[in-house]
């Protein structure tokens, strides 16, 4: 069985699954301490996650990982981040059985990777484009609200979010799959400009309108963004922001910081 092995366990997130396990019970414990509720009039069928260090945007994550957890009709999720390391023309896939988490494996689906990479041209396996942070972040979280679902790891570089959009397009044909879109928003601006900046983005996000997106939203993953919008606008589906901070809410230091935003998109029950 070939392995994706991890490649920012230890640094990004805890290396040890009891330590994860600590993460996500202590979000939770803050979620049952607030007003936070479970959107009942959407039917999700993609989310939009940060992809930092957990201490600074894993709360944020894990409130959009929180639709998922009771949903029985997911049988693969499909994780879609920027390349930050990799120069990657296209997207890869990862071409592997298995995704390694310290809280042991997940099964990749590897019929719709091999699916994917043989329906369209600019997907390719680029094996150093899975040592990625930003999908790999992921995974822990999805272990955990899933335990036994299968996963699919795209990752993108140079390419145009219409090709990303046709890629989610045929995703979505199958009710049963499930879109991740992994992205952060500014980085390093005072935090008044970093609201100012990252406001454009959580509009766009909430409107459902590309255009916003090129008015000035600095999101890593825009082009990820972009193309889950087109795609649900074509299926008339909602969204909504589910939370927004930056790493001031954690570091206290508000002279450079960055953005996070939790997001769904689904159907409108």
């Amino acid at each position: 069985m070939s392995k994706r092995d991890t490649a920012v366990a230890g640094t990004f997130y805890p290396n040890s699954c009891s330590e994860i396990n600590r993460y996500i019970e202590h979000f939770n414990n803050i979620l049952d301490s607030s007003n936070f509720a479970i959107d009942k009039t959407i039917k999700p069928r993609a989310v939009i996650v940060p992809h930092a260090g957990y201490i600074y945007s894993g709360f944020t994550a894990n409130t959009a990982y929180k639709y998922i957890e009771d949903k029985k009709d997911i049988k693969t999720l499909i994780v879609i981040g920027p390349s930050h390391k990799v120069l990657v023309e296209g997207i890869s896939v990862a071409r592997y059985d298995e995704y390694t988490t310290p809280c042991g494996e997940i099964k990749i689906d590897t019929k719709l990777s091999k699916e994917l990479k043989e329906n369209f041209d600019f997907i390719s396996f680029n094996p150093d484009a899975h040592k990625e942070h930003s999908t790999e972040t992921q995974f822990p979280f999805i272990k955990h609200y899933q335990e036994d679902i299968k996963v699919v790891e795209l990752v993108y570089g140079k390419i145009d979010s219409q090709n990303i959009s046709e890629v989610i397009d045929y995703l979505l044909e199958d009710p049963n799959n499930f879109i991740v879109i992994s992205t952060d928003l500014s980085h390093f601006y005072t935090l008044d400009d970093a609201n100012k900046i990252d406001n454009i983005c959580l509009n766009a996000i909430s409107t459902m309108d590309t255009s916003l997106l090129d008015r000035g939203c600095e999101a890593c993953g825009i082009l990820g963004v972009k193309g889950l919008i087109l795609s649900a606008n074509k299926k008339n589906m909602i969204s909504k922001v589910i939370d927004y901070r930056t790493s001031a809410d954690t570091s206290g230091d508000a002279s450079r910081v960055v953005g996070y935003v939790s997001a769904i998109i689904g159907d409108n029950i």
